[in-house]
């Protein structure tokens, strides 16, 4: 399939979609070991950026996190010099894990298995008798140190995210996602950062069918009771989504109301209960931070990056592969370093929307189950994506699919389908 963007390089796997419209999805896409197989190699190892780490997470040198792409283990340290590394979590030796802890700080980074130990930059330093014992033993003389590091990434950092590649190809990030997603990556993540809180759960479906969630608009109206309860999100209130470039990126963003307005529900045909409100409203006591009235913003970057902001509660989403039917799913919560004690309570306080047991995001941990589920044993079967038509093009209103659209479009570039 003729795509265009910056995922254009890659073998073609076998063609898995009935036809080049990216409005049909086959469901063995959700279920196909090796098709999962070679995800992990061809999108994860690919020409993409993929969502390591926040910076603020690592403000001392030698400050280390460990996290994954795809199912590899890997370490983001800060040296000495204050550069950001990144650098597989495997000991060149015999292939053991070197960082056990999530984070840290540490001057070397040593194996336990044998003490093989390594600089913050993932150079190897020293080996545990090296010169051997009483003469005997040893490494050989001619052995090389410089080769037998820990294996690197390219490392970039854009509005205190840090996105690791292992490919030369991968263009530099700002091109990558496109001008405009960067700038509102910067209206939202413009200012330094101060890491506030994690949550991880694991979700019981393919990562791809997290990723559709993530981009999927008009569901949160429908699905969200906490939305439909209280009257705060509806379709028709101002929005919009832009896609960025190759399709891999969006932002969907919307203007919505804190008022009871059930009449307005009613002429839509979406449910809600007319006498309902917050026993304690302050939880939307919001403040206007972007300038634009904007109360919802969700953004994704291809293929692991998710970014929310609900009022003022503010999260970062990485999308972990655990497996062809399970996905690992970490909310980082983040406010910025001038934020007074109140703000920081704020967000704190708004942060109960959003997460494993968030009052607007609990069902999404369960949605992308009930697909995973029901396509079990489904073959050449297809879903449809045709909300908005079968383009791939920003768009005024949120009642489409063409950010998932975008996704597909930047999947099957990167997988060569």
């Amino acid at each position: 399939m003729a795509m265009d963007g910056p995922f254009d390089n890659q073998t073609a796997a076998p063609t898995r979609f009935p036809s080049e419209k990216l409005t049909e999805i086959p469901y063995d896409l959700y279920t196909d070991e090796g098709l999962y197989r070679q995800e992990l190699e061809t999108i994860y190892r690919g020409p993409v950026w993929n969502y390591l780490a926040l910076a603020c997470e690592l403000p001392e040198p030698g400050d280390y996190v460990t996290t994954y792409i795809g199912e590899t283990p890997v370490i983001v340290t800060r040296d000495r010099d204050g550069q950001i590394h990144a650098m597989e979590n495997r000991c060149a030796h015999r292939g053991a894990l070197v960082c056990l802890k999530r984070r840290g700080n540490a001057k070397l980074l040593t194996c336990v298995y044998h003490s093989w130990t390594y600089r913050l930059d993932g150079s190897l330093r020293g080996v545990a008798f090296e010169n051997g014992v009483g003469g005997e033993g040893g490494l050989p003389d001619d052995f090389d140190k410089q080769a037998h590091g820990l294996k690197q990434l390219r490392v970039t950092e854009f509005c205190g995210l840090i996105f690791g590649s292992y490919s030369d190809a991968t263009l530099d990030f700002e091109t990558y996602i496109g001008p405009e997603i960067a700038a509102h990556m910067r209206n939202i993540l413009g200012k330094p950062l101060k890491f506030l809180g994690r949550n991880v759960q694991v979700l019981p479906n393919n990562w791809k069918i997290y990723n559709e969630n993530l981009r999927d608009s008009y569901h949160a109206s429908l699905l969200h009771t906490f939305f439909n309860t209280f009257k705060l999100n509806r379709l028709s209130q101002e929005g919009g989504i832009i896609v960025g470039t190759g399709g891999g990126s969006h932002i969907s963003y919307g203007k919505s109301s804190t008022g009871y307005d059930h009449d307005a529900y009613k002429e839509e045909g979406i449910h809600s209960l007319k006498d309902m409100q917050l026993q304690d409203p302050t939880l939307l006591d919001a403040v206007d931070e972007s300038g634009e009235g904007m109360t919802t913003r969700i953004m994704s970057v291809f293929p692991t990056f998710g970014l929310q902001c609900h009022y003022n509660s503010i999260a970062v989403r990485q999308v972990l592969p655990k497996g062809v039917g399970e996905t690992e799913l970490v909310w980082n919560h983040v406010g910025y370093q001038d934020d007074d004690a109140e703000m920081d309570q704020r967000r704190l306080k708004q942060s109960n929307l959003v997460g494993p047991a968030g009052y607007i995001s609990m069902e999404d941990g369960c949605i992308g189950g009930f697909v995973q589920k029901a396509i079990q044993g489904v073959h050449g079967e297809i879903g449809v994506v045709p909300m908005g038509g079968e383009t791939v093009e920003s768009t005024k209103g949120r009642a489409t699919e063409v950010s998932i659209r975008g996704f597909w479009k930047a999947y099957r570039a990167v997988m060569g389908v």
